[in-house]
């Protein structure tokens, strides 16, 4: 059966999984969901024997299916090879009472590795299906982790150049220089004066610019996303929950068809959103535990209906968390609204003017399968201290919140059910933030001094994406005000 992809905003026209990989962002600024959601007809026992790549496959096939078998499974080897440092490609690791499921074990140390190592395999071979002749220009915004893994992903990739903003003050001292120093001809960096928010505003302006657009074409581009507002970065992000599902049933901790609970730290809401699609495909999944740090946005939601972007935008020590616009969450708004494209784009249009929009009753009955909380950045540091006290485990600051919010929701529902908590970045990623959580006593060495202590601390070596920094060169220094966006992408691409 093929599936099609329909915008959330409007257009009654469908595409397939191929034209929105290519596409990104749909004509009329809306994103694109699946116009319904496979089912995974698998049985546990059979998917409990696969590899990660082989789970992926059965996944993404039932999304993407206008790739051949051939294609997509030319797309998943590649993508998952290598690059990542443990054969397991995420790993379960059991501590305290939770099963951390590692997604942080591919070149950039993130979870943005996952969906961002195949993303670039995905679009070359939708180019080609679709005889596309124009270079693909990939315009991203990030608030620390996307960047790097885009351009690790894209460089010197045939066919595409990458542009990534990313808020110049906004991301840690080891995602500056991850994004800074690297190399390949068709990269691009660029740190503007402003907030993550400002940095996705302004990316998505430039895709909904008809006269730009019309000047790219002209000079032989087209703009698409890296970004998890395309679809193309949201189905591979399914595929570890159903992986870590599987896994803890080979592994005898959960039985055939027992229920668990997903906890994911969350900011642009797709990470989670991947985790609500594996639910809806069958996936046996209760709860979906949303947890934000001090930018407690998606928590406000939750709790009262109400999304309002009007507030502080607070600097955390979980910055790729720190975001008011959470672009994912409007396919959940759209699906939860009937598919109502109309409605929806009405939504979007209140968030885009008076900043805020409220959904209806009918609608909030719908979220029954999600609990929002926050942490602070105290809870934050003592959900670090605390999980190394107790376990000699060190996690980094965003799967730390998530640790902190877990702990309120067992608190506050006795809920019992195994949990999986999806860990987002490798510790090293923030060590300052780490080690003064662990002890203040680390505040005066530098960042690479820090590394090597919380090396000797965890007892993990020091992982190669942040070896190489050590005397990685600076290639990217271009900085630019908000409204110079658009220009700097003209003058990297020759004025077009």
């Amino acid at each position: 059966m093929e599936l099609f992809y329909s915008s959330t905003r409007g257009s009654s026209e469908t595409v397939t999984a191929s034209q929105a990989i290519l596409q990104g962002l749909a004509a009329d600024g809306g994103l694109y969901m699946p116009t319904e959601i496979p089912t995974l007809n698998l049985d546990i026992s059979k998917l409990s024997k696969m590899s990660y790549q082989e789970t992926a496959y059965e996944v993404m096939k039932l999304f993407l299916t206008d790739f051949t078998e051939e294609e997509l499974k030319d797309c998943i080897a590649h993508a998952y090879d290598s690059k990542f440092d443990t054969p397991e490609i995420a790993p379960l690791v059991d501590a305290d009472g939770a099963f951390y499921l590692e997604l942080f074990h591919g070149s950039t140390i993130a979870f943005k590795d996952m969906a961002l190592s195949i993303l670039p395999y995905l679009m070359t071979t939708a180019a080609k299906k679709n005889h596309v002749k124009n270079e693909i220009v990939i315009l991203t915004a990030t608030s620390g982790d996307t960047g790097k893994a885009a351009l690790a992903g894209f460089a010197d990739v045939p066919g595409t150049k990458i542009i990534v903003f990313y808020p110049k003050n906004g991301v840690s001292p080891i995602q500056e220089k991850q994004m800074v120093t690297q190399k390949g001809k068709n990269t691009f960096v660029v740190g503007i004066h402003g907030n993550f928010d400002q940095a996705q505003t302004g990316v998505k302006k430039m895709f909904a610019d008809p006269e730009l657009n019309a000047a790219l074409n002209e000079a032989g581009y087209q703009f698409s996303s890296a970004n998890s507002i395309n679809i193309g970065r949201l189905v591979p992000q399914i595929v570890y929950y159903v992986y870590a599902y599987a896994k803890l049933y080979e592994n005898g901790v959960i039985e055939k068809d027992e229920k668990i609970n997903v906890t994911v730290p969350t900011g642009n809401f797709g990470n989670i959103l991947a985790a609500y699609l594996a639910k809806n495909m069958g996936l046996p999944i209760d709860k979906l535990i949303c947890a934000s740090n001090e930018n407690k946005v998606l928590y406000d939601f939750f709790t009262t209906g109400v999304y309002d972007k009007n507030r502080k935008f607070i600097l955390t020590s979980s910055p790729s968390m720190d975001i008011l616009i959470s672009s994912n969450l409007e396919r959940l708004i759209y699906r939860i609204g009937g598919n109502d494209a109309e409605k929806n784009a009405a939504f979007m249009q209140a968030l885009n003017g008076e900043g805020r929009y409220e959904i209806t009753a009918g609608m909030r009955e719908q979220l029954t399968d999600f609990y929002g909380n926050y942490a602070d950045e105290q809870e934050t540091a003592a959900a670090i201290r605390t999980l190394y006290d107790k376990t000699g485990y060190v996690i980094d600051t965003h799967t730390a919140v998530a640790s902190s919010v877990y702990s309120k929701y067992r608190e506050a529902t006795g809920d019992q059910k195994k949990t999986v908590i999806a860990s987002t970045a490798s510790p090293f990623k923030f060590p300052r933030s780490v080690m003064n959580a662990i002890d203040e006593k680390y505040n005066s060495l530098n960042d690479f001094d820090l590394v090597d202590e919380l090396s000797s601390l965890a007892n993990v070596p020091v992982p190669q994406a942040v070896e190489e920094l050590r005397s990685a060169e600076i290639v990217h220094r271009t900085e630019c005000e908000i409204e110079e966006m658009p220009e700097v992408v003209r003058r990297f691409l020759g004025n077009a």
